[in-house]
């Protein structure tokens, strides 16, 4: 007995050597051989909301901020941060430039459950992505919104509710990452520029009389905004209006002309 325990004794102290050993080892290359960081990277990096959003086009804040440490990269691309983001940020850098555009996403659909209806009995994993994978998803419009709440699931800021239905999006909440784009497999979110005065509550892409049958506030094509507008902001394109926010003066017209009510008057610019 007493030699088992001599054993196990030598075998623990062995294995404890070779822990310390493998310490020491890890130290010594860590000392001599390991990569100082770059201060200005990590004074960049604490500018940096830490969203990882990947809104300004890098995997993550701390690639973004590599690209700043280098020069490569401007420093108005952080959307969450926005102007008071840039600022601190050139400021920091000794440049200038301006604040990136204040944008917020939007769900161009407004097929609630007393407008459209579902096609069929969906019973299955309760996700946007998975429904949308059996033949298009259980809505009856195969462009609307299926309301599983990926993109809420998805939103860092608890923008994103589902209503009736149907995502809905508070733009006093909405920090313009744009991770809830990315969740939508019927591609109906979009940023949109905050200053916007009207958005298309619609995606659907089916002829005026097709896509009327399967929901009563959709987009028919018929042109009546198009030909309302009096600064030419609104084309029709693959029977769905699209509005060119550039020229959009919110004037309310094309919202007046609609016959299904899918424009809308927003009050984005609103946010406090």
């Amino acid at each position: 007995m007493t030699e088992i325990l001599i054993h196990i004794l030598i075998a623990f102290a062995v294995v404890v050597s070779i822990g310390i050993l493998m310490g020491i080892l890890l130290a010594l290359v860590s000392r001599f051989f390991g990569i100082e960081e770059d201060p200005k990277r990590k004074q960049i990096r604490a500018c940096l909301p830490g969203i990882n959003c990947g809104a300004c086009g890098y995997k993550g804040c701390d690639d973004y901020a590599a690209a700043l440490a280098d020069g490569s990269a401007q420093p108005n691309l952080c959307v969450p941060g926005a102007e008071d983001t840039a600022n601190a940020l050139c400021a920091l850098l000794g440049v200038e430039a301006e604040a990136p555009e204040a944008s917020v996403a939007f769900v161009h659909c407004n097929g609630n459950c007393e407008a459209t209806s579902q096609k069929a009995i969906y019973d299955g994993i309760s996700t946007c992505k998975a429904a949308s994978m059996l033949y298009g998803g259980p809505e009856a419009c195969r462009f609307g919104c299926m309301g599983f709440g990926d993109c809420a699931a998805a939103c860092p800021n608890n923008a994103i509710c589902i209503k009736d239905g149907i995502a809905h999006i508070d733009p006093s909440r909405c920090i313009g990452c744009k991770i809830c784009v990315g969740q939508c497999p019927k591609s109906i979110i979009s940023m949109v520029p905050r200053e916007s005065k009207a958005v298309v509550m619609c995606n659907s892409k089916d002829k005026g009389a097709d896509a009327r049958k399967v929901c009563k506030n959709a987009c028919i094509g018929c042109r009546k905004c198009e030909k309302t507008c009096p600064n030419g902001a609104i084309t029709v394109q693959n029977n769905l209006a699209r509005i060119d926010y550039e020229k959009c003066t919110g004037c309310g017209a094309c919202v007046s002309a609609c016959p299904t009510g899918c424009l809308k008057s927003v009050p984005f610019s609103d946010r406090s």
